[in-house]
């Protein structure tokens, strides 16, 4: 008997092992890949995430790998281009976009010291179930088929989660797709990191492993079924009429790997519990890419439900559904807010309210870094649109439900 099974052990699921190997718990962490692996993924960790790592023991490791530390961010829109410092956290100056093969193994080897135990090319084929209670998992792995008793099953293992769909887990919210990415990595690129917005296209630019760089291109998703048809041609035209300095720079580089991409960014939240149940990162929330806080996100999910879960006796069925039931509460409530500016932003559309707050924006030093805080998620709305900004912008009403 296990206290708890976790099914997915990229970031969201990796780090709930770590976490409740450290409360004690006997955890067992299964993945359907074989690990190391890379996966599709924009990379970046956002300034709170790499808080949590570093609280977490994490940080050191991934800074010894060689992944680069990201110390500013740049953002050119609309004829202006603000650069600032990456927000700092007590833990951290810097933002990293680790490899996933570096990042997700790292992870799963620190939960494995902590105690838990890890099977990667495992399948989750149905659910136990004592009633409408889950009490386990049925898998497939390289040795067969086996049933696994478990206290808790929590499924980390993303937006198509398995355990989802065999709990049956309702959305709380859902919104239609709003974009589609395509990613290419480059060796040679002396880019740093940052962003180019026009009207339906956004383009990134994310230094990570090895001296590489990835460019992700953003289209609006109403284009997916006609990119897709030539997306290399498609990437390549729209960083050279968007971003020409960076198509220049892209003649002298070296293309190190294939062109990826998708039209399925799904954007919803999941209820997370049930009897028995839970649901992590990708599974319990998803978002369009394009503001790069999937890892972020995940781990702040991760976070919540520990805490939740601290000091919780698994076999008080009880008092452990009241305990789920408070994360996922929570999770909704943390995550809604950066969940509408994502969509506002994969929408693609530049607003000319969006464009007086950057022209705002871009006068002041101070209020620059500020308003990176804000986008990164370590300051709120509040804090940044004080009395002393709203008296800058053209129409102040306007503002109180804005976020870039």
């Amino acid at each position: 008997m296990y206290d708890v099974v976790i099914v997915g052990a990229r970031p969201a699921g990796a780090s709930a092992a770590l976490l409740l190997a450290r409360q004690g718990r006997k955890v067992l962490l299964v993945d359907r890949m074989e690990f190391p692996s890379d996966i599709m993924s924009t990379l970046y960790i956002q300034p709170p995430g790499v808080a949590l790592l570093a609280r977490w023991g994490l940080l050191d490791a991934i800074v010894a790998s060689g992944c680069p530390a990201l110390d500013t961010v740049t953002y050119d829109v609309a004829g202006l281009r603000i650069t600032a410092p990456t927000p700092t956290t007590p833990y951290s100056a810097f933002a990293y976009a680790p490899r996933r093969r570096v990042l997700d193994g790292l992870i799963v080897r620190a939960a494995v010291e902590a105690g838990a135990q890890f099977r990667d090319r495992t399948n989750v084929r149905a659910l136990l179930r004592d009633g409408d209670r889950v009490t386990g998992v049925e898998v497939t792995g390289p040795d067969g088929p086996e049933s696994i008793p478990a206290r808790l099953v929590i499924g980390a293992d993303g937006q198509n989660s398995r355990v989802a769909s065999l709990v049956d887990a309702p959305f709380r919210s859902a919104d239609r797709l709003a974009s589609c990415v395509y990613y290419t990595c480059w060796q040679g690129l002396e880019t740093g990191f940052g962003y180019h917005e026009r009207p339906d296209s956004w383009i990134a630019r994310i230094p990570t492993h090895d001296g590489v760089t990835m460019v992700a291109t953003y289209f609006p998703q109403d284009r997916f079924t006609q990119i897709r048809q030539e997306p290399l041609a498609a990437h390549l035209s729209t960083v050279e009429r968007n971003a020409p300095d960076l198509h220049e720079m892209l003649a002298g580089a070296e293309r190190v790997e294939g062109l990826i991409g998708t039209g399925n960014q799904q954007n919803f939240f999941r209820h997370a519990d049930g009897p028995g149940w839970a649901l992590v990162g990708d599974a319990a929330h998803h978002c369009d890419s394009i503001t790069a806080r999937g890892i972020t996100n995940a781990l702040t999910e991760v976070q919540l439900l520990a805490d939740a879960l601290y000091g919780q006796d698994l076999e008080d069925t009880a008092g452990v559904d009241t305990c789920l039931a408070g994360y996922s509460k929570e999770m909704y409530d943390t995550l809604r807010a950066p969940y509408q500016a994502t969509l506002d932003l994969a929408r693609l559309r530049i607003t000319d309210s969006r464009v007086a707050l950057l022209r705002v924006v871009e006068r002041s030093p101070e209020l620059t870094g500020r308003y990176f805080a804000m986008v990164a998620g370590l300051i709120d709305k509040t804090e940044f649109f004080t009395p002393d900004v709203v008296a800058q912008l053209p129409t102040s009403s306007e503002w109180t439900n804005q976020l870039p």
